[in-house]
C-alpha cells in the first residue's frame, strides 16, 4: 500500500550571491515529501492458499451479519459519502488476490448507468463490497431480473435495494408522447415505453413544481420496479425467511443523499 503523502510549506531563499531586496520576503511553495512505497508487514508472500483462506474466513464473516445490518451499513456508508468523510475503503494487494477465488458481496443493486450516480462511491463501498447492475432507468428486463437472481441464489446478497435518482434522463424521456419515442431506434423506444408503463401520468401531472415532478416520477418508477421484484417466487422465498431485504432509494445528485423507502 502506499504511504500517506504529506506536504510542509518551506521557506524559499534568494539564490546564492544575490542579496534579497529590502521589501522581498521569502517565499512559501508546497513541498511533497513521500514515504517509500512498501507495503504493509504481514502480506508480503501469501500463497493463493492463504489467499483463498483469506476469502473464505471474509465470506463467513459477511454470511453471519443479518440483512438489518447490512442495509445499516450502506445507510451509514451514504452518510460518510456526503458529509465528506468517506473512507474510499481499497484493497491491499492481498486482498486483491483473494478475490480472484470467490465474490461474496452482501447487497446488489439495480441502479440506473448515469455517469453520475457511481454506485460504489455513493455508499463509500469497495471493491467485492457490491454486486452491481446498472441501466438507463434502473429497469427490469430478463437481463437485470436474471442478475438480480443469480446474486440472490447464488451469491446470497441481504439486501436488494433499486435505486432511482435525481434528474434521469431515462424516467425523464418515458414520459415523452408515444410519436416522439417511435422517433428513437427500436430497442431505446422499447426500453422507454416499459418504464412509461408504470408511471402515473395522471396523476404526475397535477405536480406544477418541477423537482417535486422529477422526485415524484423517479421513485414511482423505483416502486414499480420493487414491485416487479416481489413478483419473482424465489426472490419472496428469501425475503418471508428473512434472509433478504429489498428496499428501494432515491440519490439526491445536489446533496449526496441517498433516501430510501
Amino acid at each position: 500500500v502506499v504511504r500517506a503523502r504529506e506536504t510542509f510549506m518551506v521557506d524559499v531563499e534568494a539564490p546564492s550571491g544575490q542579496r534579497p531586496s529590502k521589501n522581498s520576503v521569502p517565499t512559501a511553495v508546497p513541498f511533497a515529501i513521500e514515504e517509500e512505497d512498501q507495503p504493509v508487514s504481514g502480506w508480503q508472500g501469501f500463497s493463493m492458499e492463504e489467499a483463498r483462506l483469506h476469502a473464505n474466513e471474509g465470506q463467513a464473516k459477511a454470511l453471519l451479519r443479518t440483512p438489518a445490518q447490512v442495509l445499516e451499513g450502506l445507510q451509514r456508508g451514504n452518510t460518510r459519502f456526503w458529509m465528506n468523510v468517506a473512507s474510499r475503503p481499497e484493497r491491499s494487494a492481498f486482498e486483491r488476490r483473494a478475490l480472484i477465488s470467490k465474490q461474496f458481496p452482501s447487497v446488489a443493486i439495480l441502479g440506473c448507468s448515469d455517469s453520475r450516480v457511481p454506485t460504489e462511491i455513493v455508499f463509500d463501498q469497495g471493491l467485492g463490497d457490491i454486486f452491481v447492475v446498472r441501466v438507463a432507468g434502473n429497469c427490469l428486463d430478463t437481463a437485470t431480473l436474471a442478475s438480480l437472481q443469480f446474486a440472490v441464489h447464488h451469491l446470497k446478497v441481504k439486501v436488494l435495494l433499486v435505486l432511482g435518482h435525481e434528474m434521469c434522463g431515462a424516467v425523464k424521456a418515458a414520459m415523452l408522447p408515444d410519436e416522439v419515442l417511435e422517433k428513437e431506434p427500436l430497442q431505446l423506444a422499447e426500453a422507454l415505453k416499459n418504464i412509461k408503463g408504470g408511471l402515473d401520468q395522471d396523476r404526475l401531472k397535477h405536480l406544477h413544481d418541477s423537482r417535486a415532478h422529477d422526485r415524484e416520477a423517479v421513485t414511482t418508477n423505483v416502486k414499480q420496479q420493487v414491485e416487479r421484484l416481489r413478483r419473482d417466487k424465489g426472490i419472496m422465498d428469501k425475503v418471508r425467511s428473512d434472509e433478504l431485504l429489498i428496499s428501494g432509494g432515491f440519490y439526491e445528485i445536489s446533496s449526496g443523499i441517498v433516501d430510501f423507502f
